[in-house]
């Protein structure tokens, strides 16, 4: 067994005066820890934790509304100040399978990263799904893995040759045995792992599995025994998160870099702001940086706030999701968010083709200009936050021409050709749109169609004076799936989603934000009312759908409870259908497992 302590500090600290953990804690913490109340840890049991997981609810769990204007150093500076100094626990010997034994053959098949092929069409192919229409009408549970201490499931799985990898938002990465969701060994990333993991050879049959943490570190690990081949730090910016998974093509891994300086800028005090998004070119070997390029030009001093808060721009435009490959033209397409700050730029809102061998940008198609938006907008300009977190799709329509398909939070979905620089094929709505809205992480296509599902998320305000949700989710408002000829883009059916149910806990919504995924005949959704359905491809009408908003007993023996399902779609493979639920941020459900489903 492979077991890394997760220990402080996890970044480095600037070559400023390091935080006092003490000042943290009383500007920011003071306020309800102080108090007695059931409901709320008072500061002598926070001081009984251990560091690790007082960080862990900052950056990931509970406290992660409280803590999204802090810094990484404030949160590491009061855990230190809070908790002990002691390495969180190893797994349990029963978690473990009695065979941890893990081998890729030479060719591994399975679901590899964040879809099945470089196109990003989330479409698993029938002789890898092995699952009919009449399998997925009897799906039964078949094993329940419970992420320890974690209130998301936030991780896309990879599942190759029998073996399951998967990151969590405690940092560590898991293999499993997929077929019984036993370990086979773990690792400690040095934060949060949202990022779904690929498999890159690196000769002699050996494989790399590579994958971001939200800090700004990126690994490559021994997929046979989890150790450690490289790491390497992509962006030194605090704010950085990988969110996006990484694309590999001929010995090149392309990483995505993201931020969430965008939610920092709500404190009036922050100097927003300074983020730049980029790709980084990294040799798959040795994590040789070959190219790095950035989406937005160098960010400038350009006036001050009311309050004398030195102001910053262009920044912003980071990349959320995966690159797609397009061998043929020797490119990669990645979409845009919006700009943090301004002035605006050109290559926010966008698809960009980037030359793979260069880093070169060979052209970019703005969607929406002027898009610039952060938690300061209510203080200045506040765009409509209609950037892309979802990978673009490059497809072949039925009459063989190739397309770029791009959802949009906007409530577009969008058919470019990459012909012609990304010029607009066609485009239809289906959401409404908005900060929370449109299309969130991703969808599918076989070619034919392309499913897109919704957020359209509403909140609610929060009236809880002890719940660490800022808002929570309405119940009866959001989401919705449609599905749209790649040929022209018409509608050919659409689903509402329905309300939760009258029993449901609070900050449950019909909100559909998750990535679609597509088998032959049959496409599956989910939704933050924590429910996974499988619809006919044909019409739309649901066949088999589970409500994961509950208690589970785990393989594992960690107390464990499903909630709202976001980001990563359902990864399928050799008859058996993954998914994880569990996701408190916007006003969530919280839960924390990784459940497994196969026919009777």
């Amino acid at each position: 067994m492979r077991w890394i302590g997760f220990l402080l500090p996890l970044v480095a600290v600037s070559a400023f005066a390091a935080p006092s953990g003490e000042e943290v804690y009383q500007k920011r913490c003071a306020g309800c820890h102080e108090q007695t109340s059931d409901r709320i840890p008072h500061r002598t049991a926070l001081q009984a934790m251990p560091q690790s997981r007082i960080v862990r609810a900052l950056d990931s769990g509970a406290m992660m509304a409280i803590a999204f204007t802090m810094s990484r150093e404030d949160r590491i500076a009061v855990a230190a100040y809070l908790g002990k100094d002691t390495a969180a626990s190893a797994p349990p010997a029963s978690a473990f399978c009695s065979d941890r034994a893990v081998k890729l053959s030479a060719k591994p098949v399975g679901w590899n990263g964040w879809s099945p092929g470089d196109s990003n069409a989330r479409f698993q192919s029938a002789d890898l799904a092995k699952l009919s229409i009449d399998q997925v009408r009897n799906l039964k549970l078949k094993w329940v893995f419970g992420f320890d201490g974690d209130v998301t499931a936030f991780a896309a799985p990879t599942v190759l040759d029998g073996h399951l990898f998967v990151g969590s938002a405690a940092g560590l990465i898991h293999a499993m045995r997929a077929n019984q969701g036993c370990l086979e060994w773990v690792f400690q990333a040095n934060g949060p792992v949202r990022s779904s993991i690929a498999a890159a050879p690196l000769g002699g049959g050996k494989y790399a599995l590579m994958f971001g943490d939200m800090t700004g570190w990126f690994y490559a690990l021994d997929a046979e025994t989890g150790r450690q081949i490289w790491k390497v730090h992509v962006e030194e910016h605090d704010s950085t998160r990988l969110t996006g998974g990484p694309a590999v093509h001929d010995g090149v891994v392309y990483v995505p870099v993201a931020s969430w300086e965008e939610t920092r800028a709500g404190d009036a005090d922050y100097a927003c702001c300074t983020f730049r998004g980029s790709v980084v070119a990294l040799r798959v070997t040795d994590g040789r940086q070959l190219w790095k390029t950035y989406t937005v030009g160098v960010p400038v001093e350009n006036g001050k706030s009311p309050r004398g808060t030195p102001n910053w721009g262009p920044s912003g435009v980071g990349v959320w999701s995966t690159p797609t490959i397009d061998a043929k033209r020797n490119l990669i397409y990645v979409a845009t968010g919006d700009n943090y700050s301004s002035p605006p730029t050109e290559t926010s809102d966008a698809v960009l083709a980037i030359e793979m061998a260069t880093g070169k940008i060979a052209w970019s198609k703005q969607i929406t200009a002027e898009d610039v938006f952060s938690g300061a907008c209510g203080r200045g300009q506040c765009g409509p936050d209609f950037d892309f977190g979802s990978s673009p799709i490059l497809t072949h329509a039925p009459d063989g021409r190739e397309l770029i398909l791009a959802g949009q939070k906007s409530g577009m979905v969008w058919a470019l050709d990459p012909e012609k620089k990304g010029e607009i094929v066609w485009q239809t709505r289906v959401g409404q749109g908005g900060t929370n809205g449109g299309v969130q992480w991703g969808m599918a296509t076989d070619g034919q169609r392309v499913f897109a599902s919704v957020s359209d998320l509403k909140r609610l305000p929060q009236r809880s004076q002890t719940d660490g949700r800022r808002s929570l989710g309405d119940p009866n408002a959001g989401g919705g799936f449609t599905a749209l000829r790649v040929a022209d883009g018409k509608v050919e059916w659409h689903v509402d989603a329905p309300p939760c149910e009258k029993d449901a806990p609070a900050g449950c919504s019909p909100s559909q934000p998750g990535a679609v995924t597509e088998i032959p005949g049959v496409v599956f959704a989910t939704s933050t009312d924590g429910h996974i359905r499988a619809h006919l491809a044909e019409s739309g009408k649901v066949v088999w759908e589970f409500n994961t908003m509950r208690d589970f007993e785990t393989v594992n023996g960690v107390k464990a409870h499903g909630g709202s399902i976001d980001g990563p779609g359902p990864v399928v493979v050799n008859g058996m259908v993954f998914v994880n639920s569990g996701y408190p941020r916007n006003g969530g459900v919280p839960g924390n497992v990784l459940l497994a489903f196969g026919p009777e």
